[in-house]
């Protein structure tokens, strides 16, 4: 009985509490954060047990395994639940009638909290490490990144735009495992070949041709982006205008590899 009369107090406090509207966006990230820390611990916990080289690596490289391994986890969640929320459901919707500036919902708060938390705990461990896990471009990607989902998270206002610019964060675990790779003295390997090319497509499309969409979808909606208050209205404009540029300066910093590993290759 002192058991379920417990339960039932806890689940009283997380219905009025810590998921009460209000509270979506700071719970989420406050949980974002946790997890984050879950899952560094984890990942160090997982490659000491089955990678035989953890060991030998250094402090700092061992820093960056677990860190690698976090932004991958996070990486991985983002891009299904932007996938879900703009392909699957109907939230963004043509069907929809209304401004598509406007829309949320709480699970799409709430993801974005998530989000928002694993960007502060990346940025504050980057500038813990600096530069080794990442120079000024990781600063102003994660800056940018940063700001602009926690407008929308508090807002409410352009989170489709913020979930399209998401789902490039699925050449995250593919630029991570070429690292992972590469530390692990596996350069040589096919698998470090089949993963410079599966870079170089998901790039394209994820970070490239996705963001061409993104700016004609933002030129035939703007009617309603304009509706938008001052401060989103020029994030939706900016922001993805910022990432491009530095996605286009590393697409070809990516194309110059692949071309390097195909010629040594043939």
């Amino acid at each position: 009985m002192t058991m379920t009369a417990y339960t039932y107090q806890a689940q009283a406090m997380m219905r009025d509490y810590l998921l009460a509207d209000p509270l979506v966006p700071y719970t989420s990230v406050l949980i974002g954060v946790v997890l984050c820390k879950m899952t560094y611990d984890l990942t160090r916990i997982l490659s000491s047990f089955y990678f035989k080289g953890f060991s030998s690596l250094t402090k700092i490289q061992r820093v960056e395994w677990n860190n690698r391994g976090m932004s991958s986890a996070h990486a991985i969640f983002i891009t299904a639940i932007s996938l879900y929320l703009v392909v699957t459901t109907d939230l963004f919707s043509d069907r929809i009638k209304g401004p598509i500036t406007f829309r949320s919902s709480i699970i799409s708060t709430s993801a974005l909290g998530v989000s928002v938390g694993y960007f502060i705990t990346d940025l504050a461990m980057i500038f813990w490490a600096f530069p080794s896990l990442g120079g000024m471009e990781y600063v102003l990607h994660h800056t940018i990144s940063l700001v602009a989902i926690a407008y929308t998270m508090l807002s409410g206002e352009g989170q489709f735009y913020t979930y399209m610019i998401l789902i490039s964060e699925s050449t995250t675990p593919e630029i991570n495992m070429r690292w992972f790779l590469d530390t692990a003295g596996l350069k040589k390997s096919s698998a470090y070949l089949v993963n410079g090319i599966m870079i170089f497509v998901v790039w394209l499309v994820a970070r490239i041709f996705l963001f061409l969409y993104v700016f004609y979808h933002i030129y035939f909606h703007y009617s309603q982006v304009v509706q938008m208050h001052l401060f989103g209205y020029y994030l939706v404009l900016t922001v993805p205008s910022v990432l491009f540029v530095m996605n286009a300066v590393w697409f070809s910093k990516i194309l110059k590899g692949v071309k390097k590993t195909l010629s040594k290759w043939s």
